[in-house]
């Protein structure tokens, strides 16, 4: 898989027009605003994550709305290195 970015969970829409997603913005001097979906096909975790929550993200693509990613999970501390 190519790199992750790391981000942290500002909110999150359990009744979106297309299913459940959150935003979350990249934890790093960019500071992007990335949205992701929550349905198990890119939310790769058993529950959803809540705002403050650590989160890997990847395959990111440039919208018209902005950045989405196509896979996300939680943050481990095997990350951190």
């Amino acid at each position: 898989m190519e790199d992750l970015l790391r981000a942290v969970v500002q909110r999150v829409v359990a009744e979106g027009r297309h299913g459940p997603f959150a935003f979350a913005t990249s934890d790093d001097e960019q500071a992007l605003s990335i949205s992701f979906s929550l349905k198990s096909e890119v939310w790769k975790e058993e529950y959803s994550p809540e705002p403050g929550s650590f989160v890997m993200l990847g395959k990111l693509s440039k919208k018209r709305a902005g950045w989405r990613a196509a896979y996300g999970r939680f943050m481990k501390p095997a990350d951190e290195q």
